[in-house]
């Protein structure tokens, strides 16, 4: 008996918080702004940007100055990841941290960035990232933690259109004589960049 009654506190406590959260989504994506209301230049009009917070409640994305441009990549549907840093730590590493926007017109998954490994949790990530030393003829992937799971931005779902999201990966570091290395993920154009210290 007593639970049947948890389950039912536990099930009600799960419908009160579904509620709170469908309440907070619908508050957010109304809005005063007359641009989709018929006015002089609604059909050129576009979204605002919004930064979005990562859904998996982990660590994020290490902080990266998001006013400085250091590469570009333009993919399809509108899909634009701006490069801030790449940044070689002296545990042997080459962090790259950027921010990915969305200026489609639908909501955008990174389900084809991500590797094909079958046990990581995230089917929405940037583990299918490399880094690519044209010079030495190498390419480095996305470093991973004792369960496998990768070093980098998960939970990339749902980016709506006009929002944008800080990314990051890690990546073992190549040898202190490269400088300059590719940047690539699936569906998307290489961008060459400097590691810096």
């Amino acid at each position: 008996m007593s639970i049947r009654r948890t389950t039912k506190a536990a099930r009600g406590a799960v419908a009160m918080a579904s509620a709170v959260g469908l309440a907070l989504v619908v508050a957010g994506c109304g809005g005063g702004g007359d641009a989709g209301a018929g006015g002089p230049g609604a059909g050129n009009a576009k979204p605002p940007v919004r930064t979005t917070t990562p859904k998996d409640g982990g660590p994020g994305s290490p902080a990266a100055d998001s006013s400085k441009v250091i590469g570009e990549m333009k993919g399809p549907d509108g899909i634009v990841i701006t490069l801030h840093s790449v940044i070689r730590d002296s545990g042997g590493f080459v962090t790259v941290s950027g921010t990915v926007t969305n200026h489609g017109t639908r909501a955008f998954n990174a389900i084809n960035w991500r590797s094909n490994e079958t046990e990581l949790r995230s089917r929405s990530s940037i583990s299918g990232a490399t880094l690519v030393d044209k010079a030495g003829k190498k390419r480095y992937l996305v470093l991973r933690d004792t369960n496998g799971e990768c070093l980098c931005t998960t939970g990339l779902s749902g980016l709506l259109p006009g929002a944008s999201r800080p990314i990051f990966a890690q990546f073992p570091a190549p040898p202190a004589k490269v400088t300059e290395v590719d940047f690539q993920l699936p569906t998307m154009p290489p961008a060459s960049v400097q590691i810096t210290d």
